[in-house]
Parts: structure tokens; C-alpha cells; sequence
């Protein structure tokens, strides 16, 4: 193969893994896309107002959306009036039985978060929402919520998180 060829067949292989990725946005192996003109990200505590108040979920729920944006973005996390700002509140915090014996007591219960978000693009209002996400995770009816507490709590701020960035940047 003669030389000019191969730095042919190079600069043409180069062309289609960069292709891909150029255009008006800027895609991330993340799912995200995200205009080249938006650079930064507020994120306002997120406080509990639910009728049952579990005292970390406020502080684990805002710092989990925080770690999400700056560790799969490019945006730098500003303290008020980023280019994508999120604010919102805790509204639900409850467990249901879901599975019912036959002598009435719980096969299964289901903890389940409700959180309402407000979500401004201020590169883009057509993107911007506010809406409820609810996620829920479900454990044995033998064991009290104290003792799975902090475990399903995690669980389910990751599917929420997941949920809200997918809302807010993936556009899904």
C-alpha cells in the first residue's frame, strides 16, 4: 500500500469517529446533549416537605444531583443563576403495604419518594419543566423501615436522579 493511501484510509477513519460528534450540540457518552453555549449549572437545596420526614433525604437528594451534573458533564456547578438551573422540593416520603398475606400481614412493602422539580434552560425555555418524579423500592415485610432505611433511600435517589437527568439534558 503506498503511503499516500494509508494517510488516506487514517485521515478518512479519523473523519468518522469525529463526525458523529460535531453539529449544534455536544454529545457525551452519557446520553446528554448539551449546547455548546450552556456552561453552567445551579442546583438549590431541595427541601423536605413531606408528611413523613426522613432528616437526610433533603441533604442526600441535592448532593446526588450535584455529583450527577459535575462528574457526567462539562458544566461548572454555580451557586445561583447557572444556564441550567434546578430547584424544587420533597413532597412525598411513604411506605405502603404491597403484597398482602393470608393472615393480613405485609408479603412486601413499598417505600416511594415524590419530588417536584423546577427545571430552567435559560439557553433554551422551550426545555425548561416542572414536574413531580416519583421513584419506589420495595423490601420484605419482616423487617421494619429503620432497619432498610438508609439502603432504600440510595436506591431510589439514584433512579430519581437518573429520571431528572434524563429529563433535563438527555431529552428522553
Amino acid at each position: 500500500m503506498l503511503k499516500s493511501q494509508r494517510n488516506f484510509l487514517i485521515a478518512f477513519a479519523l473523519l468518522l469517529v469525529v463526525l458523529p460528534f460535531t453539529g449544534c450540540k455536544i454529545y457525551t457518552f452519557t446520553g446528554a446533549s448539551i449546547s455548546p453555549d450552556v456552561k453552567t449549572v445551579s442546583i438549590d437545596y431541595f427541601q423536605n416537605f413531606a408528611s413523613l420526614v426522613n432528616p437526610n433525604l433533603s441533604s442526600t437528594f441535592t448532593e446526588a444531583l450535584k455529583d450527577r451534573f459535575t462528574t457526567q458533564t462539562r458544566l461548572a456547578l454555580v451557586r445561583d443563576y447557572g444556564d441550567l438551573q434546578f430547584s424544587g422540593q420533597i413532597t412525598g416520603y411513604s411506605t405502603a403495604p404491597i403484597a398482602i398475606q393470608g393472615n393480613e400481614v405485609a408479603g412486601k412493602n413499598r417505600l416511594t419518594i415524590t419530588i417536584k422539580v423546577k427545571f430552567v434552560n435559560t439557553k433554551d425555555e422551550k426545555q425548561s419543566f416542572e414536574k413531580s418524579f416519583s421513584q419506589f423500592d420495595d423490601f420484605d415485610g419482616d423487617k421494619d423501615l429503620s432497619s432498610v432505611e438508609n439502603e432504600k433511600v440510595k436506591i431510589i435517589v439514584d433512579k430519581l436522579i437518573e429520571e431528572i437527568f434524563n429529563s433535563s439534558i438527555a431529552n428522553w
